[in-house]
């Protein structure tokens, strides 16, 4: 993926955290913590202070190129907070976004050792692929992002926290790639039209019960519009969506807890049922 290898990239939050060191310092912190499997220190969270949204985003690109360096690579991103219900429970007003690696995403159907993930929550979400490249600039319009889609699936997304809960703000969220461990994605399918993924249905199941069910017009309106917030994100940064990029546009509905679940399951009409297990 281009994104992170731009100039553009380098220059916007090598900059950054050059200029405010305690960026680093936030990012060593997470690090630190997703390399040995533990969460940050209580006693450290008031380095994680809320400021600029930009050096969120700043500590975590940071952590994604030493991703990066350490042999991952980046396949898409996944937009956040995009629903009232989701907002309300996190106690924010605005969407965040986070970036997807390969060593996050899950095949569909797959099981996963119980305890992989500190304090797991579940959502139900619609993703598209990016048909061609959005570049840095100018800024694309809805009907251009409408157009820049090839195909859409559905889309399971195991949040995971660093932090000791979820009791986190915005910047906190973001620094920790807007609390993204790992996302199933269902076949693509060019069969439901991106004009009509407003109307969609997604049921969640937990343990074979009905947990929640939420529409494609829970996120900002219309999935199209979480695509588009993110393309005017990365434009503000000089950066761009590219051809093939997956983008996870939110849940249709409020987090649902993990512990102690053994299934998950997203059933919407028109797509292939997305699942995961845990033993």
């Amino acid at each position: 993926m281009k994104l992170l290898s731009t100039p553009a990239f380098k220059r916007t939050f090598d900059e950054r955290a050059a200029l405010l060191p305690q960026i680093t310092e936030a990012a060593d912190l997470l690090y630190a913590a997703g390399r040995d499997n533990t969460q940050v220190a209580a006693g450290d969270l008031a380095k994680f202070a809320s400021g600029e949204l930009d050096d969120a985003y700043a500590v975590q690109h940071l952590n994604i190129r030493r991703a990066l360096d350490s042999g991952a690579n980046v396949i898409g991103h996944k937009v956040g907070l995009t629903s009232e219900a989701m907002q309300r429970q996190l106690g924010v007003t605005e969407p965040d976004s986070g970036i997807l690696l390969d060593r996050m995403m899950l095949a569909n159907d797959s099981v996963v050792a119980a305890g992989t993930f500190f304090q797991p929550r579940v959502e139900a979400e619609f993703g598209v692929v990016i048909l061609a490249d959005f570049p840095a600039g100018p800024s694309p319009d809805e009907a251009a992002v409408r157009d820049g889609i090839s195909g859409t699936f559905l889309a399971l997304e195991i949040l995971e926290t660093r932090y000791p809960s979820w009791l986190i703000s915005l910047w906190q969220s973001i620094a920790d790639n807007a609390s993204c461990g790992a996302a199933v994605a269902g076949p693509v399918t060019q069969a439901v039209p991106v004009d009509r993924l407003k109307d969609q249905r997604i049921d969640i199941f937990v343990d074979g019960f009905k947990a929640d069910t939420g529409f494609g017009h829970a996120v900002l309106g219309d999935p199209v519009k979480s695509v588009l917030w993110l393309a005017e994100r990365l434009h503000r940064a000089g950066l761009g969506l590219h051809e093939g990029d997956l983008v996870i546009t939110g849940s249709v509905h409020a987090s649902i807890g993990l512990d102690g679940v053994s299934e998950v399951r997203a059933v919407s009409s028109e797509y292939e049922d997305v699942r995961l297990r845990f033993e």
